[in-house]
């Protein structure tokens, strides 16, 4: 980073941590300016006290749709927050034929209100909206309502929605403006007729029989709640499903799914989709293996194919921040720090960072942290958890095992792994056959830990704990020494003794 900086300024290296030696002369309106109030741009400006003058400018472009949202980002608006909670009122659709078998009466037709769900789910978002206004004001950062772009390294334009301009100047700028899904651009239909998850959060009528196009995690985790609530669903896949996961985890998620009620419609792409008179939307398709073409009418089609970072109505060609051609995000060092000096950037937009919410609130606390001269602490973007909602979920930490082979070698890994019945599959009779497990470990030495995989309920609770055993260089001894809890799915974690290379069958016998 310093080699792409040649010249601008000098850089002074200390430690783990470069920085910027160039004099700042002047005054400026603010310490910091934040472009983004997402949680990244939120947690790096709240954390930015320490006698610091701060401000934050976010501004929503409403959807194709007409879909707007309020303070807090894609996590709390149309991401993690409302997803988790429908996820939520799915798996009570699940609950609700186990418990007939727990000796509950119910009086059947059940039947799922999407818009009583809606209108909670809503409520809840729009507290949060108002407590992230209420926090910036406790913490003494003024909230602008302003579409931010970049003037110089020191001067940020704010644009109202009544297009008038502001100009603020900042000793720091940091740009947090995460991403967008994206439409396909070659299919005739797609932006006129489709919808994406900034739209579905926000839907005040059920989507009715929905094609979910993508096979992302986004993708799965949509499809997947539709269908808990009764929804007709079918997601096309064009390759893989979960691309960048482990596959044979991928594998187990969407065998669930299909089991659970999802359709899938493998290896086909979208060729066109068409609305007819009757208001149902026609799709056209194209099965990829075969050649054929088939069609079908839907109600609604979520377009989950990718997002795009928010970066192109900034200016930041004009200032010669460099970015990755081909994803438009911005290259970014170890620090945040951007190509030019003062600017920084954090979250989705950033090459090569974990799209997810706690490693942008993270980054953010401690960039924070460290422009007000508080710490030289850097994010560690390694060995980041995660868990992907859906049906039955999946949890992970580390290394995949494709990635664990390309690294290490496959002779030179070991994989631990079971099969296993969740306790309360018993009674109910549920399928259990991808509950699944699986330790991947270096083969010699002390056997560390490179990744750790689990599908089942509460997949995200259980993956939190063992988390932090990747801090800490867990082995395979640390694992097996572990006392479980009982009755758990997690105690079956520290259970696993049969590896891949043995070949035994390792589906979990007795209690």
């Amino acid at each position: 980073m310093a080699a792409l900086c040649r010249g601008r300024h000098r850089w002074k290296k200390t430690n783990c941590l470069y920085v910027p030696t160039r004099n700042l002369t002047g005054k400026y309106d603010y310490d910091l300016v934040v472009i983004g109030g997402g949680s990244g741009g939120l947690a790096c400006s709240k954390e930015a006290q320490f006698g610091q003058k701060v401000a934050v400018l976010d501004y929503v472009d409403p959807t194709v749709k007409g879909t707007k949202w309020g303070l807090g980002g894609t996590c709390v608006n149309v991401g993690c927050i409302p997803k988790k909670l429908i996820h939520q009122a799915a798996l009570f659709g699940t609950a609700l034929k186990d418990a007939k078998k727990y000796g509950w009466q119910i009086s059947e037709p059940v039947c799922h209100d999407w818009a009583t769900m809606m209108e909670g789910v809503q409520n809840h978002v729009r507290s949060l909206n108002w407590g992230h206004r209420v926090q910036l004001q406790d913490k003494k950062v003024k909230y602008l309502n302003f579409k931010g772009s970049l003037v110089d390294e020191h001067t940020v334009k704010g644009l109202t929605k009544a297009g008038k301009e502001t100009i603020l100047t900042a000793k720091n700028i940091v740009i947090v403006t995460g991403g967008r899904p994206k439409y396909p651009t070659n299919i005739p239909g797609a932006v006129e007729h489709g919808i994406t998850s900034d739209d579905m959060f926000w839907l005040k009528k059920s989507p009715g029989k929905t094609l979910v196009v993508g096979a992302s995690y986004v993708a799965l985790e949509c499809a997947g709640f539709l269908t808990g609530i009764g929804l007709d669903t079918t997601v096309m896949v064009r390759s893989i499903a979960l691309r960048g996961f482990d596959q044979q985890m991928a594998g187990l998620v969407t065998d669930y799914m299909e089991t659970y009620g999802t359709k899938f419609a493998w290896k086909c792409v979208p060729k066109r989709v068409d609305k007819l008179s009757s208001g149902a939307l026609q799709v056209t398709w194209t099965d990829t293996q075969t050649g054929g073409e088939h069609q079908d009418t839907y109600d609604s089609v979520l377009w989950a194919v990718g997002r795009a970072p928010e970066t192109k109505a900034l200016g930041l060609d004009k200032l010669g921040v460099k970015l990755n051609q081909e994803t438009g995000k911005i290259v970014l060092a170890t620090d945040e720090s951007t190509s030019v000096p003062n600017i920084y950037a954090l979250g989705d937009i950033g090459e090569g960072r974990p799209e997810l919410t706690p490693t942008a609130i993270k980054a953010g606390k401690l960039l924070a942290r460290r422009l007000a001269g508080q710490s030289a602490e850097l994010m560690n973007y390694d060995n980041v958890p995660t868990t992907v909602f859906t049906p039955l979920e999946y949890g992970c930490v580390g290394l995949s095992e494709e990635e664990a082979e390309k690294r290490h070698g496959k002779d030179n890994i070991e994989v631990y792994h079971a099969f296993y019945k969740p306790l309360e599959f018993t009674v109910a009779e549920r399928d259990a056959s991808q509950c699944y497990i699986k330790v991947v470990c270096k083969r010699f030495g002390d056997q560390t830990i490179l990744g750790l995989h689990f599908t089942g309920p509460n997949a995200g609770e259980v993956m939190q704990g063992f988390a932090m055993g990747f801090q800490c260089g867990a082995t395979y001894s640390h694992l097996s020494q572990t006392v479980g809890i009982h009755p758990t799915c997690a105690e079956e974690v520290v259970k696993v003794n049969i590896t891949k290379h043995s070949g035994l069958d390792a589906t979990v016998t007795g209690c």
